[in-house]
């Protein structure tokens, strides 16, 4: 059960504490989070809870909402409206004097591994939904806090991996039972005057609550939005929601309303590969034939503190299963450029036999310099003693090469469809990506 978690904030960004109840009473400061800190010292968490570096230290600074007695005496809390400051959090990443961290997060071509940015944004995303559903006095009802989705993680500027950055978020928008938190990876550029030249990567993820008795959704504290950008924030976020709602029921819409003519003019190239093969776009290939999978049964280890696997987990094996699928389609190592959406339909549980299986769905090669590569994920729950096979979710990638590839001629094939199922696929996330650029 939740018992209590108490925070206090240093004026200015990027500061943030994590107090207990007895530190916050006495005003006795905590330390700031250090992305490197549980790397250093011993963790008092249970024995089989997943981890990495980041999720350790933000699990450590709140170990104590399980492990403290609660005071009160009662789960029973009143629902109260908090500002988005009482929910920010921030988590510093000291990559220019701690090697060992740097380590955890170099891949081999000296970049930043963002698999494992990705996965450090649900840990704190996680962190952030549990301060906004405290009370003021730290108390909380036993709540089940769970990613519903991803919308979107944009990346706006390289991120190193020998320079100190911050990653900082807040709930900007509540619904009935959800909240919607949005995180900025903050990396300094030298020579740079503008605040937000330092911002490297914007994402918004949507937590939902669940009583953790019933399974059934509960009421999250509502959010008072007090300076002018938070109210902004608000606003956007407020449209998103709209916006979701309206793809839904565009979803439950007559199959027969379908655009046939977008569909026809996709797999035209596609039945030529079929049915012609001889005559087929050597600059083409069919998305069928871009496919890649990953195999794994979900070990304790892996599990998340309410038992079941780890959501930061799960995007990074997807998000690295994407990147080696666009590294061998490419034929040069890929660039990431953003996250387009992320779907949470079933949570995964330990012992879960998961299959993801990746294709790149469609390229973008109206600009020569910077083509695009949209590949898709998706993950199966497959339990082979009751022969059955269910979607847990879905990611969306989109990657580019290096300019230094275009430049030596790598040239980047165009992908078609060859069925209609893939058609429909590929029309929802153009329509998706479409709508994202509209209202940018």
């Amino acid at each position: 059960m939740i018992k209590s978690l108490v925070n206090s904030f240093k004026e200015g960004p990027f500061q943030v504490k994590i107090q207990t109840r007895e530190n916050a009473v006495s005003g006795e400061n905590s330390q700031p989070i250090d992305a490197g800190s549980s790397m250093r010292k011993p963790i008092s968490l249970w024995p089989g809870m997943y981890h990495s570096p980041v999720s350790n230290a933000l699990w450590e600074a709140r170990s104590r909402i399980f492990e403290e007695p609660n005071d009160s005496g009662t789960s029973e809390t009143k629902l109260v409206a908090k500002s988005p400051s009482k929910s920010r959090t921030s988590i510093c990443y000291k990559f220019s004097s701690d090697f060992i961290l740097r380590e955890q997060y170099r891949n081999p071509w000296n970049k930043i591994r963002m698999g494992k940015v990705v996965e450090d944004l649900d840990a704190l995303a996680g962190t952030i939904s549990y301060k906004h559903c405290c009370s003021d006095d730290g108390s909380t009802r036993p709540l089940l806090l769970v990613t519903a989705s991803v919308d979107r993680i944009v990346l706006k500027k390289p991120i190193l991996v020998d320079v100190d950055l911050t990653i900082d978020g807040a709930v900007t928008w509540v619904g009935r039972s959800s909240m919607e938190i949005q995180m900025e990876v903050i990396q300094p550029t030298e020579g740079a005057t503008n605040p937000s030249d330092a911002v490297a990567l914007v994402a918004n993820f949507t937590f939902v609550a669940r009583d953790t008795k019933t399974g059934k959704s509960a009421i999250v504290n509502q959010i008072s939005p007090e300076t002018d950008k938070e109210k902004l924030l608000w606003e956007e976020a407020e449209e998103r929601n709209k916006m979701r709602k309206k793809k839904k029921a565009e979803k439950k819409r007559d199959p027969e309303n379908e655009d046939t003519e977008r569909l026809n003019a996709l797999l035209s190239e596609g039945r030529v590969f079929i049915d012609m093969p001889a005559l087929a776009d050597r600059d083409s290939i069919l998305i069928q034939d871009t496919r890649h999978e990953n195999t794994f049964i979900c070990q304790p280890q892996q599990r998340n503190i309410h038992g079941r696997i780890f959501g930061g987990f799960l995007m990074r094996k997807a998000f690295e299963l994407a990147f080696s699928n666009a590294y061998a389609f490419a034929g040069a190592a890929p660039r990431f450029v953003e996250v387009d959406h992320v779907d949470f339909f079933k949570p995964v549980d330990v012992g879960n036999f998961l299959r993801l299986k990746s294709c790149v769905l469609y390229t973008e090669l109206e600009n020569p310099a910077e083509p695009l590569i949209n590949v898709e994920v998706v993950a199966h729950v497959t339990r082979p003693e009751l022969r059955s096979s269910e979607v847990s979710n879905k990611f969306y990638f989109t990657f580019t090469v290096l300019h230094e590839a275009i430049k030596d001629g790598l040239r980047i094939r165009n992908v078609v469809p060859a069925t209609e199922e893939e058609a429909r696929r590929v029309l929802e996330r153009m329509d998706a990506e479409n709508s994202q650029i509209a209202k940018s």
